[in-house]
């Protein structure tokens, strides 16, 4: 395994370094005034944004081994997620690199038609609509997927689809054009072949967003996390992405990716928190002398960069894994970064906090945003319970010959 970065990585790491510094960061302030102004709509900001980022190169880098996004491997798109992962809220979408339209657009290109992708996957990889992906639901428990229960029933030509859903990420935001819905064609099939992934126009005929549901009070305007109830909903055969019976193994496509970039930009968010802290220690007296003076202080810190490198390696080797073996060869290593990375991002957050005292819960700083957003990834493309099953199974599976 060799994770020593490419020339070509090394420039669009300069790139996007310089990109964060002059345009990302001074835009933060301006992002949270002009939402204040009006929660639900697109701040203006995040467009020129995106005309600055597409300006410099750093456009569609996540879609890696294709000739549509950067032409990246996984491995060498990681530095680049985790620098995105500094400022959660507008880095990635000014670098069509966020979620939920990146799992979206991969499973686009790999499962849709040519209809399909003129539609809505070129207007997506061009920046001009959003999306959103309805799986979960709030009567069942999602985190297995064979329980879900909207129904996709066969009419004719069509399909009408009827649940309920929500944590519709992006639901909310007014550029939600699409929305990709998981539900049930055959009832009566094997658990793994109940499910089918079907293409939703927002605007269709019995699609009501209910209400966006808040993270920690959190409403993540404008992209929000929405309810959405599907009623007679009617679309044609048509927009079902491969065939019936595919929408389990499509998840799983679509989850192995999305995973891995949550987890690389979980560790930009943590370096963020890391660089906040230092920053206090130096920067506030406390009994006759700087913070960082205090041993406690000094344990957290080198506790965090320990912790933070050893993450670090582990998505690296993943990403390595995924390049080399595919996704399923890097299963148990996707599922032990599901777990390890949240949960080191939010104690290096949580000492930040505790170092800026008052001023670590408070809005003046991204602490706060960045613990609630690194605590629904414990939750989020699996909770960590089911991966730590996963990778016990594996593990205690080894030894069955014995």
């Amino acid at each position: 395994m060799d994770f020593a970065a490419s020339p070509k990585v090394v420039d669009l790491v300069e790139r996007l370094e310089d990109f964060m510094r002059s345009h990302v960061y001074p835009a933060e302030a301006t992002h949270r005034a002009q939402l204040a102004a009006d929660r639900w709509a697109t701040p203006p900001v995040i467009e020129e944004l995106k005309t600055q980022a597409r300006s410099r190169g750093l456009w569609n880098l996540f879609l890696t081994h294709s000739d549509r996004g950067g032409g990246l491997t996984n491995l060498e798109y990681a530095p680049l997620a985790e620098i995105m992962g500094r400022s959660p809220e507008l880095a990635p979408v000014a670098t069509n690199c966020a979620a939920p339209d990146t799992g979206n657009m991969e499973i686009l290109e790999m499962f849709g038609t040519q209809e399909q992708k003129a539609r809505w996957l070129d207007p997506l990889l061009a920046g001009e609509i959003r999306s959103c992906f309805a799986m979960t639901e709030p009567e069942v428990a999602s985190s297995d997927a064979t329980n879900i229960e909207t129904s996709i029933v066969r009419d004719g030509d069509e399909y009408v689809i009827d649940g309920r859903k929500w944590w519709t990420s992006g639901a909310m935001h007014p550029d939600c054009k699409v929305m990709i819905v998981m539900g049930k064609t055959d009832p009566a099939a094997s658990p793994y072949r109940q499910q089918s992934q079907v293409i939703v126009p927002m605007d269709t005929p019995g699609v009501t967003v209910v209400r966006p549901v808040t993270v920690f009070g959190y409403d993540d305007a404008p992209h929000g996390h929405g309810e959405v109830l599907l009623e007679d909903v009617r679309i044609p055969v048509a927009n079902v992405l491969g065939n019936e019976g595919d929408g389990f193994a499509i998840a799983q496509a679509r989850l192995g990716p999305g995973r891995i970039h949550h987890c690389m930009r979980l560790i930009g968010m943590a370096e963020r928190a890391f660089d906040l802290m230092c920053r206090r220690a130096h920067g506030r007296v406390v009994f006759g002398g700087p913070l960082a003076d205090q041993g406690v202080v000094q344990e957290w810190i080198a506790d965090s960069r320990i912790e933070i490198e050893q993450v670090r390696l582990l998505v690296l080797k993943t990403a390595w894994l995924m390049d080399t073996a595919g996704n399923k060869g890097a299963r148990i290593e996707i599922s032990a970064i599901k777990v390890a990375a949240p949960n080191v991002a939010l104690r290096v957050i949580d000492r930040a906090i505790q170092a800026h005292g008052g001023a670590g819960v408070s809005q003046d700083f991204p602490l706060a945003s960045l613990w609630a957003s690194a605590r629904t990834l414990r939750l989020a493309d699996g909770p960590d319970e089911v991966h730590r099953r996963s990778v016990a199974r594996r593990e205690l599976a080894r030894y069955t010959s014995d």
